[in-house]
């Protein structure tokens, strides 16, 4: 089975960069019609759609959210890793990664990483 689990600080300090990394197994993130990405919930909000990389390393990511967000992949290790930059108290959430498909109908999350909190704080 395909399992994702975050790894980074639980702590960062304002206008820091946060950097998180997906570890995945059972599963390749170079294989087609997935996508790798980043979501995540501050306290008493909904989801936030972070961005995503695709099977070839092409990125797509939240407008909202481009000018402060950067995937990147590390084929050999099977990890792909979010970095927000100029982190704010407004950015305190969980943090999950995330496989999804992309079918005719729309896009579906096949598998959640268990998440990881993270305190944006001085």
């Amino acid at each position: 089975q395909v399992q994702l689990q975050e790894s980074g600080p639980g702590l960062v300090k304002p206008s820091q960069t946060l950097s998180l990394t997906c570890i995945v197994s059972g599963g390749s993130i170079t294989a087609d019609y997935y996508y790798w990405s980043w979501v995540r919930q501050p306290p008493g909000k909904g989801l936030e759609w972070m961005g995503s990389i695709g099977q070839s390393g092409n990125t797509y990511y939240n407008p909202s959210l481009k000018a402060r967000t950067s995937i990147s992949r590390d084929t050999s290790k099977n990890e792909f890793t979010l970095h927000l930059t100029s982190v704010t108290p407004e950015d305190t959430a969980v943090y999950y990664c995330a496989r999804d498909r992309d079918y005719a109908q729309g896009y579906v999350t096949l598998t959640w990483g268990q998440g990881t909190y993270v305190t944006v704080s001085s």
